[in-house]
């Protein structure tokens, strides 16, 4: 933080910066490009006539979204160029807590599917203007006249967009309800066979519609084009599961609000595994492995 700035504002900003990484995360799918919107609204709260600021919290987030709007423009057209499939950064979620605020409708199970990354990816086919009205107001329950003043909007326009946005993310992201437990245990299998090379043990536990979509930036070792046959898909994991780096680590962590998977490999990440679920078998393989996609979790990496 910058010297010379008033408690008071120091106080207010440190109060809301769980919500204004969370919307800034939501609205980018980066972790350090949503840290450094959060460092860019400080910058301008703390010069701010914060006397004239009615309303502290629709300030900050006002300030937040539209520079994640501007960024997130930026960030698409370098997407396109992307080698492979682009995926979102990972997010260690149990050390990114987002605290309810005073009317904040939002319940802590609706953030998190918000953040997951079979959310965030269905997110990246929106245009920046629908995602923000889509995150504030299903992810934080922002009112709509509130979020029509954060994006200087009619109310009946943004009403229009959340609808669009609503229906548009429910076509295309999963309609099953997990259980976290069992998700948990899907996946302790899940590893199990990979390093194993269980072949048969792997295909029992994956859909025949399954997915594979892999992100290594062309850097790190994962599929350029998404896996959808389940044969195929299970071969695939089992062959990497089995060349894995000398002396590396497996790790369960909490990851964009479920049960993940972090490899490492002489105390640095190496890859990231995450799994979706339906019907009680795995439908969609998430691996990240571009490095700098993995940087943020060193500290969860170990020796």
């Amino acid at each position: 933080m910058l010297a010379g700035v008033d408690d008071d504002g120091l106080k207010i900003f440190e109060e809301h910066r769980g919500l204004l990484f969370g919307v800034a995360y939501r609205m980018l799918g980066a972790v350090a490009d949503a840290e450094d919107i959060v460092q860019e609204t400080w910058l301008r709260w703390s010069g701010a006539e914060r006397g004239a600021v009615e309303h502290p919290r629709a300030y900050l987030v006002r300030i937040t979204t539209r520079l994640a709007m501007e960024r997130l423009h930026r960030l698409r057209e370098a997407r396109e160029t992307y080698p492979g499939t682009w995926l979102p950064e990972p997010l260690p979620t149990a050390a990114r807590v987002e605290p309810a605020e005073a009317g904040d409708a939002a319940g802590p199970a609706l953030r998190a599917e918000s953040v997951s990354l079979a959310v965030l990816v269905v997110l990246e086919s929106l245009s920046p203007l629908e995602r923000a009205v889509f995150v504030l107001r299903e992810a934080f329950a922002f009112p709509y006249q509130e979020i029509a003043g954060i994006l200087g909007r009619g109310e009946a326009a943004v009403r229009q967009l959340a609808g669009r946005a609503r229906r548009h993310v429910a076509e295309r992201r999963p309609r099953f309800a997990v259980d976290p437990v069992q998700r948990r245990e899907l996946t302790e299998r899940f590893l199990a066979a990979a390093t194993q090379g269980d072949l048969d043990g792997l295909m029992a536990l994956l859909a025949t519609d399954v997915q594979v979509v892999g992100d290594g930036g062309g850097r790190g070792k994962a599929p350029l084009r998404v896996i959808t046959d389940a044969h195929k898909a299970a071969r695939f994991l089992t062959g990497i599961g089995g060349r894995r780096p000398a002396a590396s680590q497996v790790r369960f962590v909490d990851l964009n609000g479920g049960p993940g998977l972090l490899v490492s490999s002489a105390g640095a990440p190496y890859a990231v595994f995450q799994l979706e679920v339906a019907d009680g078998l795995v439908s969609r393989v998430y691996l990240i492995s571009n490095p700098d996609k993995l940087r943020h979790l060193a500290g969860m990496a170990g020796d």
